[in-house]
């Protein structure tokens, strides 16, 4: 068999053409969320490689009876977990025409094609979400194609240190004394971004978020904890600010952190991974109001672009800061091109030399569809998840958590859901396990949130004082018969009723909830996953899978009404 025969290459890419559309056809049939166990694959494929040639037809049948069963379907249609990962046919075939080529395009010389179209692309893209002109080619800034946004902030954060470190009266000895901040909410992708760069673990500052700014990074938080820094002789480098961020798709506040940061000389990233390709519409374009203020700004283009994994886009201000800290040009690279400085070479503005030819598949994509239907995609997205989310309020059992910005939903079953359950435990002793009664709520053991009826003689306040016969003792122990306002641990012995009080609702609550989410992931009928946000463990329902109609949005919600009337009814 030949590496590269066109006629053999014809016939076996058909092949697999032909598996992939049907598996697009057929995904949708799939559980989306692998039912496999840990370890079985090996047990199914032989320990060593084969010796000899295998037929294409016989590797297809294996990745049908091996393969897909091992898949979690991020192309289903039922898909709302994480992120997506929204594939197309220009971002396919993009990929293909990428992998055929099978270019190193490291510099200009090495394919100056590869090169040229990244740098035309990321102008296209950069305009349409109508970035400043800093940050295009034309106006000494530019973009670049990484794979993932966890290269983007390594990159940045390199090219921050180096030109902190490069001024005058700083020196390297100071790396030590270089800080990073962040929210509570920002991807964790900066903490082992700053880890590799050298900035120790104690000096990446991540500042506490609330519900009162709907977890959104405080201006004045940032301002407090950078002052405190340089008043104990820090050296405040770069913050890292989010456009969605993964738990709730919280938006931080660019313009007013970036008035913050100037005062310092701070480098700020932007990273809008999921929800910068959104801003290409006007509707979307006020959640990065203020870019003008950052250094850099990044989106992934594989996770609501419809451009295949992998696909980073970055932009920067200041290329020279990354090429002057990410630069290598050994004698075996020297060329005249480079030396004329006059082209980019792209590996200085990576970690790696080599590098893919991204660029073809999100140049189908910007043509295949264009500016209006892409536009169009995205916000049939949004309203799909409008639509769920107007499902959530309609069902009195659940709640949205946090308000939604884009096409992802965060929601619970409600605290004031959980229905009373009573049982006698044959001594004349009632215990309440986990539902609400009246005004209060209770967990699984029973405990009483202090704001709820007593069904025994009294009313509990919490405050932990009894006005009928006496105060309760230290172990909570009740001996009254009267009206008591009880708390603690109390039992009271005079209405031969057991109360066993409150001590953490929510813990009960965020059970409930964690129990829903793997019944229903469990099933293989919808995939979604979670996050915990002040506390509160919330469900995540991420519209963007390029499959997804509303029939699917209606078909899962359904099946989350079923699953949560299940575990309610053994809880």
């Amino acid at each position: 068999m030949e590496l590269l025969d066109h006629q053999e290459f014809r016939r076996q890419g058909h092949m697999v053409i032909d598996m992939m559309a049907d598996y697009y056809r057929d995904v949708e049939k799939y559980p989306v969320r692998s039912q496999v166990e840990p370890g079985y694959l090996r047990r199914r494929l032989p320990e060593d490689a084969p010796d000899q040639p295998e037929a294409i037809e016989t590797i297809l049948q294996d990745v049908q009876k091996h393969i897909v069963p091992g898949l979690t379907h991020w192309q289903s249609p039922n898909y709302f977990a994480y992120f997506p990962s929204s594939g197309s046919i220009a971002g396919f075939l993009g990929e293909i025409l990428s992998t055929g080529f099978n270019v190193v395009g490291f510099n200009w010389m090495s394919s100056p094609a590869a090169t040229e179209l990244e740098s035309i692309v990321m102008d296209w893209l950069g305009k349409m979400l109508n970035l400043p002109e800093s940050f295009l080619f034309s106006g000494d800034g530019g973009g670049v194609l990484h794979g993932t946004t966890c290269e983007a902030i390594l990159c940045t954060i390199v090219a921050s240190r180096d030109k902190a470190l490069s001024r005058v009266g700083v020196g390297r000895d100071s790396i030590s004394k270089l800080v990073v901040y962040s929210s509570d909410q920002t991807h964790c992708a900066l903490q082992k971004a700053a880890q590799i760069a050298g900035i120790h673990p104690n000096n990446v500052r991540v500042i506490p978020t609330t519900k009162s700014t709907d977890f959104a990074l405080s201006p004045h938080s940032l301002r407090s904890a950078i002052v405190s820094d340089v008043e104990a002789g820090m050296i405040p480098l770069y913050l890292c600010a989010t456009v969605g961020t993964t738990s709730s798709t919280a938006v931080d506040p660019v313009a007013a952190l970036c008035d913050v940061t100037k005062d310092y000389d701070i480098w700020v990233h932007v990273d809008a991974a999921y929800a910068g390709s959104a801003c290409i519409c006007p509707e979307f374009r006020h959640f990065i109001n203020g870019v003008e203020g950052a250094n850099s700004f990044s989106l992934n283009a594989h996770k609501w672009f419809f451009t295949n994994l992998d696909c980073c886009c970055l932009w920067t201000k200041d290329p020279t800061a990354l090429i002057k800290a990410l630069s290598t040009n050994p004698e075996y690279l020297k060329n005249a091109a480079t030396n004329s400085k006059q082209v980019v070479d792209y590996k200085d503005w990576q970690i790696a030399l080599s590098r893919r030819f991204r660029a073809m598949k999100l140049w189908l994509v910007l043509r295949s569809y264009g500016v209006s239907k892409l536009r169009s995609f995205l916000r049939s997205h949004v309203e799909m998840a409008k639509h769920f989310e107007k499902l959530v309020t309609m069902d009195k059992r659940f709640e949205v958590v946090v308000p939604r910005n884009f096409a992802t939903v965060c929601f619970r079953v409600s605290p004031s859901a959980i229905k009373p359950k009573v049982y006698n435990n044959g001594n004349g002793y009632q215990y309440r396990n986990g539902y609400q009664n009246g005004n209060g709520y209770q967990n699984g053991n029973g405990y009483q949130n202090g704001n709820g009826y007593q069904n025994g003689n009294g009313y509990q306040n919490g405050n932990g004082y009894q006005n009928g016969n006496g105060y309760q003792n230290g172990n909570g122990y009740q001996n009254g018969h009267g009206n008591g306002n009880g708390h603690g641990n109390g039992y009271q012995n005079g209405s031969h009723e057991k109360q066993l009080l409150l001590t953490n609702d929510n813990e009960t609550v965020n059970d409930l909830n964690s129990r829903l989410l793997e019944s229903i992931n469990a099933s293989g009928h919808l995939f979604m996953t979670h996050a915990v946000v002040g506390g509160t463990y919330t469900m995540r329902f991420a519209v963007g899978a390029s499959l997804t109609e509303e029939r699917h949005v209606d078909t899962a919600w359904k099946v989350i009404q079923q699953y949560a009337d299940a575990v309610s009814s053994t809880s």
